[in-house]
């Protein structure tokens, strides 16, 4: 894995950061590669039972796209400057968005193209009141990649994603937390620690039941209400059959907080 993602797994927490300061954590070749590796890593580990996407600096979460190694790619004419969308973005959201354990993304600053994709991918958004989010994609002639006409309608409505994807703009943190693309908004300073808090709190949580919750609610923005209610019947029998669910309950009637061993 390169340098350009640090991966890290303590206590059942993996941390990803992409660490690209000096490019404001843009996306070159390398760094998806090893991002992809990351993502993939933790989600086939059955030791990690949440994740935290973060990335390294304040000014940037990611900005997407590495322009600079793109237009020497363009100016090559190598087959790699759109292949990047199938061998690159699409395996890393997909990892994110189906592995069977909570996402926490910490935004530390701005998140834009591929960046807002990845925010966008995590299941928890805890952003740096500095923090900002631009679709960018229509600023460079291009459509949305890295799940983002999959995610941002589900976040903020076909409509508004329309306006956002079409006329690109900073959307400034206060009104990312408005949109709901913010769940948790805090000052710059703390940003590090309380991403890490909420990531932590959820790896010592009902992993099982995270899984299910993340899996219903994917589920239910597809599919029709008795549908719906089957998939809550079944994944509620899975729940409802973990060990964690045994321990909750013994802690409840005892009144003790319950440990989960996340199976």
């Amino acid at each position: 894995m390169a340098d350009t993602v640090l991966y890290e797994v303590s206590d059942g927490l993996a941390t990803i950061t992409i660490n690209r300061l000096e490019a404001m954590n843009a996306l070159d070749i390398a760094t998806k590669v090893a991002l992809r590796e990351a993502v993939e890593s933790a989600a086939g580990d059955g030791a990690v039972r949440a994740v935290l996407l973060t990335s390294a600096g304040e000014r940037a979460f990611c900005v997407g796209q590495d322009l600079k190694e793109h237009i020497g790619l363009l100016a090559e004419g190598s087959k790699k400057v759109m292949s990047t969308v199938a061998e690159h973005y699409n395996p890393i959201v997909r990892a994110l968005t189906e592995m069977r354990k909570p996402v926490v993304a910490g935004v530390n600053g701005v998140a834009a193209g591929a960046g807002f994709g990845l925010a966008l991918a995590a299941d928890y958004r805890v952003v740096a009141d500095t923090a900002g989010f631009n679709t960018s994609f229509a600023g460079v002639a291009l459509t949305a990649d890295s799940g983002v006409s999959w995610t941002l309608p589900r976040v903020v409505g076909p409509g508004r994603a329309a306006d956002l994807l079409l006329f690109p703009r900073t959307i400034k943190a206060q009104e990312a937390y408005e949109l709901g693309i913010a769940n948790r908004l805090v000052p710059s300073a703390e940003l590090s620690g309380e991403a890490a808090k909420i990531a932590r709190a959820l790896a010592e949580g009902p992993t099982v039941a995270y899984a299910a919750i993340k899996e219903a609610v994917a589920y239910g923005f597809s599919h029709s209400l008795a549908e719906t209610l089957d998939k809550e019947d079944e994944l509620q029998t899975r729940a409802g059959s973990s060990e964690d669910h045994a321990i909750a309950v013994h802690a409840f009637v005892n009144k003790e907080k319950p440990k989960y061993l996340g199976r």
